[in-house]
């Protein structure tokens, strides 16, 4: 395996400006408003237990869909980030002090929606020295202790400005599946993830495998906001080369007429083409479409990637 700590030359990405007005957005990316009894209760379970999901501070266009199965994505460490990413809802700030009772209220959330699996991800914390890494697996251990069962998925900071310390300790806490996104591709970075080192997050996810091979690996980009095919072909070999698992592709909302604008909606045909080219590039699973999220079904993906390291097993 390659050392991706090195860069590589790229071809820098034209970025729109954040407030050039979105477009009307097309018939496949339209969703239902919440509503039901079940996305009442799953609700009332986070109102009761004061915990904050990303399904609600991003936007996510599935929160009704997901919040009507029993399913939420824990966002633990507050509800204010130390970054400014262009394409994010969530508010930037100084965050409040850690919660040091919030990894129990989420194992005790997790245990009253009887979640067969579990999403949690938090804000970036540049401000905590260790990137809120300790407070990551503290939470995997509560969950663990009250859930035995339920597997737990991180989706998490890339600690740019911790030790390598930091990785390691919710490494050694044993997530079944880490997740850290790329988000876009290289050339957009300054615009869209100006706060962000593309090669320092793809050198995260490889660590990951180098400390434990048996935790299963993700990431995910959005497309729309102004990179090309080559581009993204070219992300994808770059988390093959550090042993990325999992690929999710969706497409990019705008949340604000003040954050970065969709370039264009990329069709569903495209996103079939990516999916189909992801496979024959080796990776275990690919979720390629517009609605794709990286929460969004993922018990039902961790299903599959088991499944699908079995068969690739069994074909040795």
């Amino acid at each position: 395996m390659r050392d991706l700590r090195i860069p590589q030359q790229r071809h820098p990405e034209k970025a729109r400006k954040p407030d050039t007005p979105q477009s009307a957005k097309p018939s496949w990316i339209r969703v239902k408003a919440p509503t039901g009894k079940a996305y009442s209760d799953t609700r009332k379970i986070m109102r009761d237990n004061n915990l904050v999901t990303v399904c609600e501070e991003a936007g996510c266009p599935n929160a009704g869909e997901c919040w009507s199965q029993g399913h939420a994505t824990m966002m633990i460490m507050g509800e204010i980030c130390t970054r400014g990413c262009t394409f994010c809802n969530i508010a930037t700030g100084r965050p409040d002090q850690l919660d040091t009772f919030e990894p129990g209220r989420v194992a005790h959330a997790v245990e009253k929606l009887g979640l067969k699996h579990v999403v949690i991800t938090s804000v970036d914390r540049d401000d905590l020295s260790d990137g809120g890494a300790e407070h990551f697996a503290q939470t995997i251990r509560a969950v663990r202790h009250r859930s035995p069962e339920t597997t737990v998925e991180v989706l998490t900071p890339d600690f740019l400005k911790c030790s390598s310390a930091a990785l390691e300790t919710v490494v050694s806490a044993r997530p079944d599946v880490f997740n850290h996104n790329l988000e876009t591709v290289p050339g957009l970075y300054p615009d869209v993830r100006p706060g962000a080192r593309y090669f320092h997050s793809l050198r995260l996810l490889q660590r990951v495998k180098e400390l434990d091979h048996s935790i299963f690996t993700k990431s995910g980009i959005m497309v729309g906001l102004g990179e090309d095919r080559k581009s993204v072909l070219q992300v994808m070999d770059d988390m093959r080369a550090a042993d990325i698992d999992f690929l999710t592709i969706g497409q990019y909302l705008q949340p604000t007429p003040k954050h970065h604008s969709v370039e264009r909606f990329v069709t569903p045909d495209e996103f079939a083409s990516y999916e189909t080219a992801a496979y024959g590039k080796g990776f275990l699973l690919v979720s390629a479409t517009p609605l794709t999220r990286s929460s969004y079904h993922a018990g039902d993906d961790f299903d599959r990637l088991r499944a699908a390291r079995n068969k690739k097993k069994a074909a040795r």
